[in-house]
């Protein structure tokens, strides 16, 4: 008789193209296991969107698992230390030979998969990893001097150049399996606490087959005009895939070679909508390398050192303002507005606020940081901090101190007509299209729109003399 191989799910919510799932077919029988940390995903920031949406992958996960006659085995567990304790215990109840994972990156993860990896051993129980978040193991890709990039240009660069056909290829889903003599688990029901209302089955439908189905919507009807559409949040113009790529409902796999399918055979050159959307895959594997390279970002550390004695200003009403749409800047208002109604926000609108509160406000991006990942559905450390850090000039190709977006000529040039902000903001829906980027004071008595909690000017020069002041 086979033995019996053990599959442990994580940030890999598919049953295709799932490079741990694929081998551990190749082995034997196959059983799931899913350990749900929600205390230690709430300790790790993450906040009840984006929990409701892994519970949501899970169910959707199971039910392809039980298509593939593949039992999911679910346990609820408080917190990464537990998951030694829960996988040797299932491991040894149904006779496991083998403990099978694909590889995360951000320190705690890797803590916890070297702990039950050692717990394994010492049982005697074989592991084995895999390389499936990303085409490149950390430290696989250097530079020329064998350190890791800190500039993006030349990472994507290198990558584009290095990778190889054999990373771009996609698994196979393994077949319909013979029933194993283990009976899957009910997943149970989110707790209050941990459930959303953001996340519902028409915005954020969960599993495999909902991100397939919005990446070929995407490359069908924006894909070609991404280059072009991507900067304008009133534009439904991104693919709009960053909450199943952040928990693995779709892989960079499938992702990349139906851009092929549709562009020559190729990623980094032909149509210029399609290698820029690749380009942003590309980013998300960057900051998976900058969060190995350098663990000191994963423990609220900037990667700039130099930027660790900034003069952050402890405002209070004016973070709450921020948080709350209510800083008087309608683009912000407006972002700020659509993140915590929908637990996503536009791209081009993530560096405008997370700009406008390190730099107008002078607030130390890790709150801002927290704040954007305690409600994004799609919520991933490594790009989130990576942004952040992007735009408050303290991380890796950091954008240079002294470029500070104006909010309101952003919104004059990627909002022109407003109609974003007549969305999020409606209180200035019935303004004319031009004074929707600058009300009036007249205006702002007359709609109740607040005044302008900064002035740009003045928070320019005082955000360009704490910069100069570190030297």
């Amino acid at each position: 008789m086979s033995q019996l191989q053990l599959v442990w799910f994580r940030n890999d919510l598919r049953t295709l193209d799932n490079t741990a799932l694929t081998a551990a077919a190749q082995k034997g029988p196959v059983v799931g296991v899913f350990l749900a940390t929600r205390r230690q995903w709430r300790d790790h920031g993450h906040g009840a969107g984006k929990i409701t949406f892994i519970h949501q992958g899970v169910s959707e996960l199971a039910k392809a698992l039980d298509a593939l006659n593949i039992p999911l085995l679910y346990r609820d567990i408080d917190d990464f230390d537990a998951a030694p304790k829960a996988l040797i215990d299932i491991a040894q109840e149904h006779d496991v030979h083998t403990l099978h994972f694909n590889r995360e990156y951000v320190l705690n993860e890797r803590r916890r998969d070297e702990a039950v990896t050692e717990r394994f051993q010492q049982a005697g129980i074989a592991v084995h990893d895999y390389t499936d978040l990303i085409a490149f193991e950390p430290g696989d890709l250097l530079t020329g001097k064998d350190e890791y990039y800190k500039v993006f240009t030349p990472f994507s660069k290198a990558w584009h150049q290095n990778v190889t056909a054999e990373q771009l290829l996609l698994r196979e889903t393994p077949n319909r399996q013979q029933k194993p003599d283990v009976k899957g688990d009910e997943i149970p029901s989110l707790p209050k606490k941990d459930r959303s209302s953001v996340v519902d089955g028409e915005y954020w439908p969960a599993g495999e087959e909902a991100a397939a189905d919005r990446l070929e919507r995407f490359l069908q009807e924006r894909g070609k005009r991404y280059e072009e559409n991507r900067n304008y949040p009133a534009i439904a113009g991104t693919s709009e895939l960053s909450a199943y790529l952040s928990t693995g409902m779709i892989s960079f796999r499938q992702c990349c070679q139906a851009v092929m399918a549709n562009n020559g055979g190729h990623l980094a050159d032909g149509d210029a909508g399609l290698t820029s959307w690749i380009n942003e895959l590309v980013w998300r594997e960057f900051y998976q390398h900058i969060a190995f390279g350098f663990p000191r970002v994963v423990v609220g550390r900037p990667f700039q050192l130099e930027t660790e004695n900034l003069k952050w200003h402890q405002n209070d009403e004016a973070f709450d303002a921020w948080c709350q749409g209510k800083t008087g800047y309608p683009l912000v208002d407006a972002a700020m507005r659509q993140l915590v109604a929908t637990g996503w926000m536009h791209n081009r609108l993530r560096m405008v606020t997370a700009m406008f509160l390190s730099k107008h406000l002078l607030i130390d991006w890790r709150r801002g940081e927290s704040f954007f990942l305690d409600h994004l559905v799609d919520g991933d450390f490594a790009s989130n901090n990576g942004g952040w850090q992007w735009a408050a000039s303290t991380g890796t190709d950091a954008s240079p101190y002294f470029r500070i977006f104006n909010p309101t000529t952003q919104s004059q040039r990627f909002d022109a007509d407003g109609e974003f902000i007549a969305t999020w903001a409606p209180e200035l829906a019935d303004l004319p299209a031009k004074s929707r980027h600058k009300p009036s004071d007249d205006e702002r008595r007359a709609t109740g729109y607040p005044e302008a909690i900064v002035d740009h000017k003045r928070a320019r020069e005082r955000a360009l003399e704490a910069f100069k002041n570190l030297a």
